[in-house]
């Protein structure tokens, strides 16, 4: 049965490559892509988001512009692994599409309404664009079939604080308030995405598929030093083919007061640390590498064919 998502992103190399990966595959329908600040500047996240859609010759799918900043802060710093551009400075065009008219949080609240039920939010970068949604209109909340997220360390170091993973640092209260809304939830934080390593050699191979396969392998190649790590993409490939991830049912916080752990996911598994509390989250702990690879390669080469 297809899955209609929303893609809420920061685009974003890996955002780049989850959303082609969601392009190639049917398992999927995509009623639109919400853009929030994150990784880089909102100008630059929507506009790297109707980029996208059109190297896949996907502009049928709207994209639309959401939040700026976080709920109570500043935008914080953006993580300079994306390049300037976001999408690794390696000489892409600039867009020639244009956003579409609606808030992102309008387009969410409205697919929401239109079909209950029936939309999963696949979430990869703050959760502003989110919160505000269920700020606005609260009772979308029951309304939601799921959210998949990114985001989070449950059970190993952060990667911009010692404790706090980059999406939940960049608007930790965001996170909190979707944690906290009743809604049901998948998490792929750091204790997974940093085992969905790419490597070298298999970057190669991508390349060879075509010119979506070498923009996407030029991009993780200028993904920060080393065999980069597919964060985004974990997102979708779950929701393609759950089996290739495992983990354990827990409930999730998000830090927003202290000063030293902002920003921190505190993840409660056992019958102590729950204290009662049901799980209000399925928390992703393992991948399996070999399939997860299979499947990009397969659905990139998909795109490539889809798009010529």
């Amino acid at each position: 049965m297809t899955e209609r998502i929303i893609i809420d992103c920061d685009p974003g190399v890996d955002d780049a490559a989850a959303i082609l990966l969601a392009f190639g595959s049917s398992e999927v329908e995509i009623l639109g892509i919400t853009a929030v600040a994150g990784n880089i500047p909102l100008e630059k996240t929507e506009a790297n988001a109707r980029l996208i859609c059109e190297l896949a010759n996907r502009t049928d799918i709207p994209v639309f512009q959401g939040c700026g900043r976080p709920l109570l802060y500043p935008a914080r710093a953006g993580v300079t692994v994306h390049g300037m551009d976001g999408l690794g400075d390696i000489g892409l065009p600039k867009p020639a599409s244009t956003p579409a008219a609606r808030t992102a949080v309008q387009f969410i609240i409205d697919q929401v309404r239109a079909a209950p039920g029936d939309v999963t939010l696949a979430v990869l970068g703050p959760m502003t664009n989110i919160a505000v949604a269920l700020s606005i209109d609260p009772g979308i909340a029951p309304l939601i079939k799921r959210i998949v997220f990114m985001g989070g360390a449950a059970f190993c170091p952060g990667n911009i604080k010692e404790r706090a993973e980059f999406n939940f640092y960049f608007d930790p209260h965001a996170a909190q308030a979707v944690m906290a809304s009743g809604i049901p939830m998948v998490m792929f934080g750091l204790d997974v995405t940093h085992k969905a390593i790419i490597t070298q050699e298999r970057t190669e191979r991508l390349k060879r598929l075509g010119s979506i396969g070498s923009t996407i392998a030029d991009m993780l190649n200028a993904y920060g030093a080393g065999d980069p790590c597919l964060h985004d993409p974990c997102v979708i490939a779950y929701l393609i083919e759950p089996e290739i991830f495992s983990g354990v049912e827990g409930f999730v916080e998000v830090d927003c007061v202290s000063t030293l752990a902002i920003g921190q996911s505190v993840v409660s598994v056992t019958e102590r640390e729950l204290a009662g509390r049901a799980p209000n989250c399925l928390v992703m702990t393992e991948v399996d590498h070999d399939r997860l690879f299979s499947l990009l390669e397969e659905r990139y080469q998909r795109v490539e064919l889809e798009a010529a």
